[in-house]
């Protein structure tokens, strides 16, 4: 069963009616009827209905459109999709770290309308937008943002722009005043940024299920324990908080938290939280070893993708395509302060305006592809829960560190059942 909420959009039900008397063309034929159905981000919902409103203006002779609009969370997509691909929407937003389940699950329907148009707009077949959406050179999702990484907001009331380059004086200034830095160690996209920073790698297999990983290394110049005792270090630090989005929204809205890790889907906020103090940056460097040693991060792009089971393949491929248009991606920047896919968008003075997306460009030089498997995420959220926790049973780092590089590593389920 779909878990998403829904929320019903007729797209097009004025121009139905407007149409009703004179549905018939000079050859007595009626304009075909087209139903749809899209999902979006809550965040969203407006402005994508606007866009569907626009676009069934557009093709008002072409068509009679019926295209309802619902709430699914890009980050929870995959999960949906996969549950019931039939019962998916013909079109629906997600992170570019769940296409590879949902092309092996021959969820995508491959992109075959102004396929070069797309690519060329968004950077080119070598571009990490494109890259995250492409098989053996194929498309089959829609870039719509560049944006799904992230950076060091801070309040520049309480920490300057040089404070803001070491890990070490964030948290000394947080807890001499008494505040909080905040970061979610309890996700693997953000604890990534330690193990990278250190030359410590994960990665998809060329199977497309499975992942390589050596965070328990026990040689080379920085061993995976020693990033765990850097970790370790940090959340015992009095000016330390692991928490998610909301709470560091919050905490920045009621001026506990001077200063975290986190995207642009939340700069509208923390822009509001920290008024003329709003600052941003890129990620700071943090000590390991003994080492000054730059955080690392994923770089991530927002996709949208068209349900390989579409009764419109046509006219799906049509939306996606006005949905991620450069238009309608600056509006989605206006909105939620994401950074556009579309060269021509991201080139722009406004968006190169933005303090997040300009923090987002300077960490791009330390930013990595995410391109992992299903199974990275729960061993991770383990291993970074127990750190945040400061190891309360004192389990040895390396053993922590073997246990999660163990489930990182392991075959999906299904894939283990079938052998």
């Amino acid at each position: 069963m779909n878990k998403f909420k829904g929320k019903a959009f007729a797209a097009a039900i004025a121009a139905a009616f407007a149409l009703s008397a004179s549905a018939f063309s000079g050859c007595g034929k009626a304009l075909p009827e087209v139903t749809m159905s899209v999902w979006c981000p809550h965040e969203s919902v407006e402005a994508v209905e606007q866009m569907i409103s626009d676009f069934t203006e557009l093709h008002s002779d072409k068509a009679v459109f019926h295209i309802t609009v619902s709430e699914e969370e890009e980050l929870s997509c995959k999960e949906t999709v996969l549950a019931n691909p039939a019962a998916a929407a013909d079109i629906y937003a997600f992170a570019d770290d769940q296409f590879r389940e949902l092309y092996n699950a021959g969820a995508l329907l491959e992109i075959t309308m102004d396929a070069d148009t797309v690519i060329a707009e968004n950077g080119g077949a070598d571009n990490g937008a494109i890259r995250s959406a492409t098989v053996d050179g194929r498309l089959y999702a829609y870039p719509v943002t560049a944006s799904n990484g992230y950076f060091l907001y801070y309040n520049s009331a309480y920490l300057s722009e040089e404070d803001v380059k070491s890990l070490d004086r964030i948290l000394q200034v947080a807890e001499e005043t008494g505040k909080k830095f905040a970061m979610d160690f309890t996700s693997g996209w953000y604890i990534y940024s330690f193990f990278k920073g250190a030359g410590l790698d994960v990665s998809l297999n060329e199977d497309g299920l499975t992942n390589s990983c050596d965070w328990n290394s026990v040689s080379g110049k920085y061993k995976g324990t020693d990033v765990a005792e850097a970790m370790l270090r940090i959340s015992e630090n009095g000016g330390f908080l692991s928490c998610g989005d909301e709470a560091f929204v919050s905490g920045a809205a009621d001026g506990s938290i001077i200063a975290g890790i986190n995207g642009t889907w939340n700069a509208v906020n923390i822009e509001e939280a920290y008024g003329e103090n709003y600052a941003a940056a890129k990620l700071p460097e943090y000590t390991v070893a003994g080492d000054s040693v730059q955080m690392c991060s994923f770089a991530g792009y927002k996709l949208i993708g068209v349900n390989s089971a579409t009764e419109q393949p046509e006219w799906s491929m049509r939306l996606a395509q006005w949905i991620t248009n450069e238009e309608n991606q600056t509006t989605l920047f206006r909105l939620r302060g994401e950074g556009p896919s579309n060269v021509k968008a991201a080139a722009s003075e406004e968006v190169r305006a933005a303090k997040a997306i300009a923090a987002l460009g300077e960490q791009s030089a330390y930013g990595y592809l995410q391109n992992v498997g299903g199974n990275f995420w729960i061993p991770a959220n383990v291993f970074g829960t127990t750190i945040a926790a400061r190891n309360p049973d004192g389990t040895d780092l390396q053993e922590l560190l073997d246990t999660m590089v163990a489930g990182i590593t392991s075959p999906p389920e299904d894939s283990a059942d079938a052998e």
